[in-house]
């Protein structure tokens, strides 16, 4: 009997396990939207918001999907986007740049969105402050004042006095416009430069930006913006054939060919917004996430391009480069 009762009691746990571990319920992919106005990178999959995720302990297709929405440069094209995002039902949206972030805030009030790159949040409205964000919106502020790029041209080509500053409008939405072009001409005014802004709205009207700059023009300062980092190279190959003194907020300017480059570096930006959507995926609100600042600059010189210009770079700003390309 003792026997037989081993035997039928053996069976029924053989049976039950299987229908226990059937009963376990499947573990949660999260999906998460991604929202930029620039086009796919060719290295998406090894992106370094990706990697702060793996370095997270994240694994794509294990533990989360991504779902891409890219403007390709055409930022009237982002609210259609991010009410795709919406409508897939992303549990959140991370965005690249200041136009992207704010489409995805006019298309939901409810999912979280972690901006990994974006400027003026607070006074554009995106969050209540830096330091009480509010509503479903945080992440990352850039933080570089574009007055900081024309004084490290005039640094290094001191003979600069007339410069072209490109910008995008569609990035300086309402009084940010007026406030950022402020604020160069007063820069300009302090280096003695003449400073001409011009908008740049579309890929296709690099050459129509060129075409407009004044006589003299011996210098040009390119500001943040989608379309212009989109369109660095032939920007860059056109200042060097135009002979003009050449910088960009973020090291893409430097590394298409202008003469150099300041900004944060948004690699890592983008590697600590990973944090944020970690912490956002575990139960955090964004309302209570503190808005971060960029801890890391970079300061990049082409000497390549200094040479096609036949200019010298003084050596205490060589010094001060956190990377020389030659």
């Amino acid at each position: 009997m003792e026997r037989r009762a081993f035997i039928a009691g053996a069976g029924a746990v053989l049976l039950a396990a299987p229908l226990g571990a059937a009963a376990q319920p499947a573990k949660k992919v999260w999906r998460i939207g991604f929202l930029s106005a620039s086009s796919s990178p060719p290295n998406l999959a090894k992106s370094p918001f990706r990697q702060g995720l793996h370095d997270l302990g994240y694994v794509e297709g294990r533990d989360f999907i991504m779902e891409n929405r890219f403007a390709e440069g055409h930022s009237e094209r982002l609210p259609e986007l991010a009410a795709d995002l919406v409508r897939v039902q992303v549990d959140v949206i991370v965005t690249g740049g200041t136009p992207a972030t704010m489409a995805a805030k006019q298309a939901t009030q409810t999912i979280p969105i972690v901006f990994a790159v974006a400027g003026s949040v607070a006074e554009k409205g995106i969050v209540h402050s830096l330091a009480q964000p509010g509503g479903n919106a945080t992440g990352l502020q850039l933080q570089a004042d574009h007055s900081k790029v024309l004084q490290l041209l005039k640094d290094a080509v001191p003979s600069v006095s007339r410069v072209a500053y490109l910008y995008e409008p569609a990035s300086l939405p309402g009084e940010a416009l007026g406030t950022t072009l402020k604020s160069m001409q007063s820069a300009a005014q302090a280096q003695n430069v003449v400073l001409q802004p011009v908008a740049v709205s579309d890929p296709n009207d690099v050459p129509k930006a060129f075409a407009v700059f004044g006589r003299g023009t011996d210098g040009l300062v390119l500001h943040t913006t989608t379309v212009l980092t989109m369109t660095a190279k032939p920007i860059c190959k056109l200042a060097l054939q135009r002979r003009l003194a050449s910088t960009g907020h973020g090291r893409v300017f430097a590394d298409a060919g202008c003469l150099m480059s300041y900004g944060e570096n948004l690699d890592d930006m983008y590697r600590r917004a990973a944090t944020y959507v970690n912490k956002i995926l575990k139960g955090a609100k964004p309302a209570d996430l503190p808005v971060e600042q960029p801890t890391k600059f970079e300061l990049v010189i082409n000497l390549k391009t200094a040479k096609a210009l036949g200019l010298t770079i003084p050596p205490s700003l060589l010094a001060r480069a956190d990377q020389v390309i030659e």
